[in-house]
């Protein structure tokens, strides 16, 4: 019996390891691999652009106050609206400076009627003086008199010449063109002579943007940049995605700040539409002169790790590697490589989305798109090319 039993367990055993033998394995190069975009990185010669941070200066500014103390008789402009120089805005009560002006005028004809007497009398002391019919002293009063009413017939010319002045700024006029803001004070209102501020007019023909570059950049970058060579920028107003306003580099201060380490730089920008205002934040884009080979790839191909920026590039085999970059300028959808990058590496396309690195890919070659990429400032088409990115 306990042969049988044995012979049994052995035939059995045979077969489970016949079976074993005969599984089929699965081949190592059948395995499934995920099909990844990849692409060589471009290396185009580009130039740098700095960003600043600034506020808008109306080139004319004026807080308009009279010239005279007086009431306020008349406002005779609709608050911001656009004002030409020598509008009337503001009209004060004149008849106390008419009254100045009338007793003056009439102070002036009874000067100059004492002259003309002073004058006949001067003329018949010089006849009278040549027959010796009066003394030397007579005839020198007469000489002085005629002198003393000449001065003060011209002193009450130049009161007279005051008073018609302050009759005529009671008209107080713009002094520039522009846009008029609201009125400050009131008709019925008492104002002082060079106190009182009844409004602000600024010009919108032009404005100004002052921003400060740090020294180091300046020489590194900018060295070669004068006013008169007008550098062009790029500016964007708060609240826009593009630089949509071009200008150029007007005035460059005289000297270093030496407690920043600042150059002061200003831009003007004239803007046909004038929708630029005064006191707006906007930011400035100014492209280095220097141009050098970089390397561009996609933006979307930079992965974010911490506070690192890292690529994925295919290596041996087809496996991802991670390497560590540093990025530079943004030119539209793409985006330029400092350093971690050299020509020729082969990077995943669409970044660290679906992969990541030590991964075996299926590679999907296709190339990076650069068509109606500016990266140069080369001309104006390229500078509208670049105020878009």
């Amino acid at each position: 019996m306990k042969k049988h039993l044995i012979a049994a367990a052995i035939t059995a055993a045979s077969f489970t390891l016949i079976g074993c033998a005969e599984e089929p394995k699965q081949p190592a190069g059948q395995q499934q691999l995920q099909a990844i975009d990849v692409a060589q990185v471009l290396v185009k010669p580009v130039q740098n652009w700095r960003t600043y941070t600034t506020r808008l200066e109306s080139p004319e500014e004026v807080a308009l106050m009279p010239r005279i103390s007086g009431v306020i008789e008349q406002i005779a402009f609709n608050e911001g609206d656009k004002v030409k120089q020598g509008d009337l805005l503001f009209k004060l009560d004149d008849r106390p400076f008419a009254a100045v002006v009338a007793s003056l005028q009439a102070q002036v004809v009874s000067a100059q009627a004492a002259l003309d007497q002073a004058k006949n009398e001067a003329q018949r002391a010089v006849r009278l003086t040549e027959r010796k019919a009066i003394s030397t002293e007579q005839a020198e009063s007469r000489t002085s008199t005629l002198r003393q009413r000449e001065a003060e017939l011209a002193a009450l010319q130049a009161q007279l010449k005051a008073a018609q002045l302050d009759l005529e700024f009671t008209a107080v006029r713009s002094p520039i063109d522009g846009v008029i803001s609201r009125a400050n004070i009131t008709r019925g209102n008492n104002v002082l002579a060079g106190q009182s501020i009844l409004t602000s007019i600024v010009s919108n023909k032009a404005m100004y943007a002052y921003f400060d570059v740090d020294e180091r950049t300046w020489n590194s970058s900018f060295s070669d940049v004068t006013a008169e060579s007008e550098q062009q920028v790029v500016m964007q107003k708060l609240g826009q995605n593009d630089f949509a306003y071009q200008g150029h580099i007007n005035f460059i201060d005289n000297q270093i700040n030496p407690a920043t380490g600042t150059l002061r730089v200003r831009a003007v920008f004239n803007e046909a539409d004038q929708q630029l205002r005064a006191g707006s934040f906007a930011r400035i884009k100014l492209a280095a002169n220097a141009v050098t080979e970089q390397v561009i790839i996609p933006e979307r191909a930079i992965g974010t790790d911490l506070k690192n920026r890292f690529v994925l590039t295919v290596g041996e085999d087809n496996v991802l590697q991670y390497k560590l970059v540093e990025i530079g300028e943004r030119y539209g959808k793409l985006r330029a490589i400092t350093n971690g990058l050299q020509a020729g590496d082969i990077i995943a396309v669409n970044g660290p989305a679906r992969v990541g690195p030590g991964m075996p890919i299926a590679p999907n070659t296709v190339n990076i798109d650069s068509d109606g990429v500016a990266f140069t400032l080369t001309s104006s088409d390229n500078a509208n090319l670049m105020a878009k990115q």
